[in-house]
């Protein structure tokens, strides 16, 4: 198994896209840490039903002192963290446009979006540059890479992650850390619990392949670039989105 011995952290792992890699990883053969602002107790229990090898805790990624908190705690327990996936993520609650837009929600989408993000690598690239080697994925999304509509704090978060996801991956290509982004289109999560029909069909055919993505279409292509073999990789943001980017 590829991920043999490995440690991996995952956040959002309570559901979603963060929930598929989590068990893609597990799969084979990491250990994997979810973690998230819920309990991750059914991510556990589908891991372990299977074979897998996995732990929870409940983190705010948004704040500094617990991201220290969890790293000190899985280095003191496991001596090393492998792979990093930064995968929590939200969507604004209200209008998402530059006019309708309330501060209160911008910052708590940054917040978490991006800013988790960056606690994230701050916090475990350093255990990563003393071991030379770590596998850091991040979750930007198409939103990143053209307009869409009704995401303008979405879409600068997640913009924001492409661009911390290339630097980042230039400051440390020499330690063996490879730092990459995947960019999914519109994937069938929770998230999507309160559309309707229309907005579903909408959605799905905006794809060349007609259908919504799965968590599972993401995590194939998370598992791959937080691989040994994705050595040469880096710096990159990857679209996943069945097609979307190409109409």
């Amino acid at each position: 198994m590829r991920f043999k011995s490995n440690i991996a952290v995952i956040t959002g792992a309570n559901q979603g896209i963060g929930q598929g890699v989590a068990e893609k990883l597990a799969s084979e053969g990491a250990h994997v840490i979810c973690l998230d602002i819920q309990d991750c107790k059914e991510t556990h229990r589908r891991i372990t039903s299977t074979g897998g090898s996995a732990e929870t805790a409940v983190m705010d990624v948004t704040q500094l002192s617990e991201w220290k908190h969890q790293v000190s705690r899985i280095l003191d327990a496991h001596g090393h963290i492998d792979i990093l996936a930064n995968i929590a993520g939200v969507v604004a609650q209200t209008a998402d446009t530059a006019v309708e837009l309330e501060e209160a929600e911008w910052d708590r989408v940054i917040g978490i979006d991006l800013k988790g993000v960056w606690f994230g690598m701050k916090t475990v690239i350093p255990s990563m540059m003393e071991k030379r080697y770590g596998r850091i994925l991040n979750i930007a999304s198409l939103a990143a890479l053209r307009g869409l509509p009704n995401l303008f704090s979405y879409s600068a978060a997640k913009g924001g992650v492409t661009a911390i996801t290339r630097q980042a991956a230039t400051e440390y290509a020499s330690y063996g850390i490879t730092i990459n982004s995947i960019a999914p289109g519109t994937i069938d999560t929770p998230i999507l619990a309160g559309i309707t029909d229309q907005m579903r069909a909408e959605f799905s055919a905006a794809h060349a392949i007609a259908r919504l993505g799965t968590p599972r279409d993401v995590a194939h292509m998370a598992a791959y670039l937080t691989s040994p073999e994705a050595e040469f990789i880096t710096g990159q943001t990857f679209p996943c989105d069945g097609g979307w980017s190409t109409k």
